[in-house]
Formats: structure tokens, C-alpha cells, sequence
């Protein structure tokens, strides 16, 4: 079976002015989510709680339109294959638990008993600390299948790559967490967990799977039916992302427009820590000359956040209102504007890696 990377599938047609201007797009869906949660607060407060164990069901619903077309594109037999050139999946499970977890830690002490000691109270600090750890130590599930899409990302290799990275989570959350914040006794909140394994991978796979199989079967095999599909789709994904913005910055419009120091503040870690890991993770695979196709995501899925775990730990762990819950949510707030601006670089130097 022939396989469809993205750098070989044909262009997505139609969506030229989406992609040329997303970040103009996403920067007016973030003012219109900070506007509409501000003037309808009722309104967003109901659809924040439409959630089953700190997953919001709006929203993942929103995720699973986006990384659907991705799902479409994996080609099975690539996902066999995928053993055979390992660096990538080194490279992303050495980032996410070796590094990833420990830097986020030492940026969270660095900026909030130092940089901004006189800021912000030691006891606060320590809060905003805990939920910086929390960030730090739950890799992405789900959006990284959107950042992977937008670079052209090998849709097989990425998969291969969240499917290890959730593996390890399973054991690994709970005593990195443990051993960073001194606690004993971590309780995993394995619902959410699960659920969103499941919501954003296992069953977008395997609808995707069944509509891969359908397209080739009615076209005699033919790749380009899929390519063609998941092109037709692409407009779809965006439309989620921009909702899936909309609604998050809407969620969180009081806290932005009360406290904009104090979310600067928190934000300031996490930037420092986002471009800091996806520059080790894109560098060392570029010295290792992995294909673009798998490196982009590699470097991506490292630099994004499960926040969904992160929250719901940190509201267990410290309550609601905690300094810890505040800072997994800036994460959320943080992340699109920062990931998108990663999207942007990795696609600018895509020339500079192998072909695939």
C-alpha cells in the first residue's frame, strides 16, 4: 500500500485564503471569545458545564471535527512501520519525560521566587508553581493532531507518536507530578484521562479508519480518493479551531480582563518553556536529519499541553479557585497563539530537512 504523506498529497483545494491568513483569523476569534464571554457570561458559564470529568463536551467535539481529515489520512501500514525509523519517537518520549517536566519546574521557581519575588506573594508563587509542573508534565493528546496537520505532518507517524506518549503517561504522570511538587499521594483522575484517549484518538481513528477503507474500496484503491476527501474536509478542521479558540478565551474573559497582570505573569514561564522545548526537540531532530513529515510534529507534541489533565489535577490537588488551577488555565489561553506562531516557523523551514 502506497503511502500518503503529507508531502506528497495533493494541496488541500479551497482553503488558500484560510491558511494564508489564519493567524488573522485566530487572532479575531481570541477578541471575539474575550468580548461574547464578557457580554454573555450566562450564556458560556452553560456551555462550560456541559462537561463529563473535566472534559468539555463542546469542545470535543469541536477537536474531533478538526483532527478527523487527519485520522481519514492514516495509512495503517505506514503505522507498522513506523518502528523502523525510531529517531522521531526518541526524540518526542526523551523531550516529553526527561526534559520537559524538570524545565517547566525550574522556569516556574526562576520566574516566580525570583524574576517576580517582589510581584507576587511567596505563597501564591508556590501555587502557580504546582500548576506549571502539572503543565509541564502532561504531554498533548489531541491538538497535536491539528499542529501536525498544518505542517504536513506524516499523519501514521504522528499517531504512532501520541499513541507512545499516552503509554507513558498512563505510568509515568503520576510519580514525575509526585516527586516535582513533594506530594505523596497524586490521585490521577483516570476518567479524564481515559475519556480523552478515547474521545480524541481511539474513536476519530477509528471512524477514520472505516471512511479510509470505504474511499479506497469504492475507487479501487486509489490514494488520491482520500487525499481528495481529507482536502475536501480541511475547512471543517479550521472552522473547529477557530470555534474551539472562541469558546476557551470565552470561558476565561473575566479572569483576562480582571487580571491581565497576573495572567502576563504566569504566561511568561510558559512561553519561555514552549519555544525553548520545540527549538531542543526541532534542532536535535534536524542534527539527526529526520524528515520534516515526522519532525514538525515530533517538536510540536512536546511544546503542546494536555490541559484537560492539568486542570482537573490541579482543581483536586488545590481547589477551583487555587493559584494552581489559574495557571494550568493560562496554559490553555497561551497555547493556540504560541502553537500557531510554531506552526508558522516549522513550515518557513521546511527546506532545511530531508525530503522524508
Amino acid at each position: 500500500m502506497n503511502t500518503i504523506t503529507a508531502d506528497t498529497r495533493p494541496a488541500a483545494a479551497g482553503l488558500g485564503l484560510f491558511e494564508k491568513w489564519l493567524s488573522v483569523w485566530v487572532g479575531a476569534a481570541i477578541l471575539a471569545g474575550v468580548a461574547l464571554g464578557n457580554a454573555m457570561p450566562g450564556a458560556f458559564a452553560s456551555l462550560a458545564a456541559l462537561e463529563y470529568a473535566s472534559v468539555n463536551l463542546v469542545v470535543a467535539v469541536l477537536i474531533w471535527a478538526m483532527i478527523f481529515p487527519m485520522m481519514v489520512a492514516v495509512d495503517f501500514g505506514a503505522v507498522r512501520r513506523a518502528g523502523d525509523k525510531p529517531k522521531g519517537l526518541i526524540i518526542t518520549l526523551v523531550v516529553n519525560w526527561l526534559i520537559k517536566p524538570f524545565t517547566m519546574a525550574a522556569l516556574g521557581v526562576l520566574f516566580f521566587e525570583i524574576v517576580f519575588a517582589d510581584l507576587i506573594a511567596p505563597a501564591d508563587a508556590q501555587e502557580y508553581i504546582a500548576g506549571l509542573i502539572l503543565l509541564g508534565a502532561a504531554p498533548c493528546t489531541a491538538m497535536v493532531f491539528v499542529w501536525s496537520q498544518l505542517t504536513r505532518g506524516d499523519p501514521a507517524y504522528t499517531l504512532v507518536q501520541v499513541a507512545a506518549n499516552d503509554l507513558i503517561m498512563i505510568v509515568a504522570f503520576a510519580p514525575i507530578v509526585a516527586l516535582l511538587l513533594g506530594v505523596t499521594s497524586i490521585a490521577v483522575p483516570w476518567e479524564t484521562l481515559l475519556l480523552s484517549v478515547a474521545l480524541y484518538v481511539l474513536v476519530p481513528l477509528v471512524a477514520g479508519a472505516f471512511v479510509r477503507q470505504r474511499l479506497l474500496a469504492n475507487h479501487d484503491g486509489n490514494e488520491a480518493a482520500v487525499a481528495d476527501f481529507t482536502g475536501r474536509m480541511k475547512p471543517l478542521s479550521v472552522i473547529g479551531l477557530l470555534a474551539t479558540v472562541l469558546l476557551l478565551f470565552g470561558f476565561q474573559a473575566e479572569t483576562i480582563v480582571t487580571r491581565p497582570l497576573l495572567v502576563a505573569l504566569i504566561a511568561v514561564p510558559i512561553i519561555v518553556q514552549s519555544y525553548g522545548i520545540f527549538f531542543i526537540a526541532y534542532g536535535w531532530a534536524k542534527a539527526w536529519q529526520v524528515p520534516h513529515a515526522v519532525a514538525a510534529p515530533c517538536a510540536l507534541i512536546g511544546t503542546s499541553n494536555f490541559f484537560e489533565l492539568a486542570v482537573a489535577v490541579a482543581i483536586g490537588l488545590f481547589g477551583l479557585g487555587s493559584g494552581a488551577a489559574l495557571a494550568t488555565v493560562v496554559g490553555v489561553l497561551v497555547e493556540v497563539p504560541v502553537m500557531l506562531s510554531l506552526v508558522a516557523i516549522a513550515n518557513r523551514t521546511r527546506g532545511r530537512f530531508v525530503a522524508g
